[in-house]
C-alpha cells in the first residue's frame, strides 16, 4: 500500500526527468515494489501473466531484464534490495492485503465468465501475487547480470532509503513515499513504468516519465522536518496502521503538526486507536532494522547463465534475449562519462 503524500507534495519538489540525466547514478531500487510493478502490468489482454511452457509466470522475469538493461544503457548503476522479514507491525496489513488478493480472484473469474475482459484484467492486476520462487528467479537472473543485490533484514524500501542517507546510493527507487519516511534524501519513481500506459478501464494513454522527489525542498516548502512529515503518515495510514485516523485528511493533517513546537508533541495529540501503537511506528520509521553487511559490485554479465535462465528454463525467445545480451554487454562495458544532469535542479 504504501503511504499516499501526492496531494502534499509541492511542484517544486518534484521533477520529470530523463532516464539520461541519472548517468553515473546508483539508485537503491525496492526490490519487491519493481517485481509487483511488472507482475501487474506485463500481462495479455485478458489479464493472463506470461507464463513458460510449464506453466510459471515469467512476467517478472521478462520486466527484469529489459527494463534493467534500459537503466543501464541511461549510463544508471541500479543495485536492487529485496525484502527480508516483514515487522511484526506489518501483520494486519498483510492479511488484509492476502483477503483483498482472494476477493480480486474471484472476481476476476466472474468477469472471465461473462467475458468482461477488461474488467477482467483489472482485477487479475489487483490480485498479483509474488512467490518465493519468482524472488529467487529473479535474485539469480540479475546475479547472472552482474547487478549487485542487497538482501534486507526487514524492508527492503527502509534499507534502500539507509542506503541513499549514507551516499552509497543516490536516491530510493520506488513507488511508495515510505522511502522519504525512512530517510531517504530522494525518491525516484516510474523508473518501471516509464513509456505509455493504458488507464484502467478507459480507452486512453498516457506518457509516465521517471520522477525524482528532493526531501529536503519538500521539508523547506512545507515548513516541517522529517520526523513531522512521519506523523503526518500515521495520520492518513501506513502499512502499520493503514485506516490512519478517520477524518484526518493531508491539508488537516499538514495543520495539525505544524501547529506543535515538535513531533512528539503532535504525536501525543492524536486520538488513540484500539489495537495501534503510535509511538512504535513512528520509532520504527526513524529506527528500522538495516544493515551494512552489503556490497556494491557491477560486474559483467555471464551470458551463458543468463540464456539458461530464461531460454532454457523459460521459454523466452532466444533472438531477443541474443539481442539484449549485446546490449547489456556494450552497456556494462562503457565507462563512466561524467554530464551536467540533475545536481544543476537542487543546487
Amino acid at each position: 500500500m504504501g503511504i499516499e503524500l501526492r496531494e502534499l507534495i509541492p511542484g517544486n519538489a518534484i521533477r520529470e526527468f530523463e532516464l539520461t540525466e541519472l548517468r553515473d547514478r546508483v539508485i537503491a531500487i525496492d526490490a519487491y515494489n519493481m517485481l509487483y510493478q511488472f507482475l501487474a502490468a506485463i500481462r495479455q489482454p485478458d489479464g493472463t501473466p506470461l507464463m513458460d511452457s510449464r506453466g510459471r509466470i515469467t512476467s517478472h522475469l521478462s520486466g527484469l531484464f529489459y527494463r534493467t538493461i534500459n537503466l543501464m544503457e541511461a549510463g544508471i548503476r541500479p543495485v536492487y534490495v529485496f525484502d527480508g522479514k516483514p515487522p511484526s507491525l506489518k501483520e494486519r496489513e498483510l492479511l488484509n492485503r492476502k483477503k483483498r488478493k482472494e476477493e480480486a480472484e474471484e472476481k476476476y473469474r466472474e468477469a472471465l465468465k461473462l467475458e468482461k475482459i477488461e474488467e477482467a484484467k483489472v482485477y487479475a492486476q489487483m490480485a498479483t501475487r509474488l512467490t518465493d520462487d519468482m524472488v529467487e528467479d529473479g535474485k539469480k537472473l540479475l546475479k547472472a547480470m552482474g547487478i549487485p543485490i542487497v538482501e534486507a533484514p526487514a524492508e527492503g524500501e527502509a534499507q534502500a532509503a539507509y542506503m541513499a542517507s549514507k551516499g552509497d546510493a543516490w536516491g530510493a527507487g520506488s513507488q511508495d513515499y515510505d522511502s522519504i519516511l525512512f530517510g531517504s534524501p530522494r525518491l525516484v519513481r516510474n523508473l518501471g513504468i516509464t513509456g505509455k500506459r493504458k488507464l484502467p478501464r478507459k480507452d486512453v494513454y498516457i506518457e509516465i516519465k521517471p520522477e525524482v522527489i528532493e526531501a529536503s525542498i519538500l521539508y523547506k516548502e512545507l515548513g516541517i522536518d522529517r520526523k513531522k512529515l512521519i506523523v503526518i503518515g500515521i495520520m492518513l495510514g501506513t502499512d502499520y496502521n493503514p485506516d490512519g485516523i478517520k477524518g484526518i485528511g493531508h491539508k488537516t493533517a499538514l495543520k495539525i503538526v505544524k501547529s506543535y513546537a515538535t513531533a512528539e508533541e503532535a504525536l501525543n495529540s492524536l486520538p488513540p486507536t484500539e489495537g495501534v501503537d503510535y509511538k512504535k511506528i513512528y520509532e520504527y520509521f526513524l529506527n528500522p532494522e538495516v544493515t551494512d553487511n552489503y556490497q556494491l559490485e557491477w560486474k559483467q554479465p555471464f551470458e551463458e547463465e543468463i540464456k539458461k535462465i530464461l531460454i532454457e528454463e523459460h521459454d523466452f525467445s532466444e533472438d531477443r534475449v541474443s539481442s539484449a545480451l549485446e546490449r547489456l554487454s556494450k552497456a556494462s562495458k562503457s565507462g563512466k562519462t561524467k554530464q551536467k544532469g540533475l545536481d544543476a535542479w537542487f543546487k
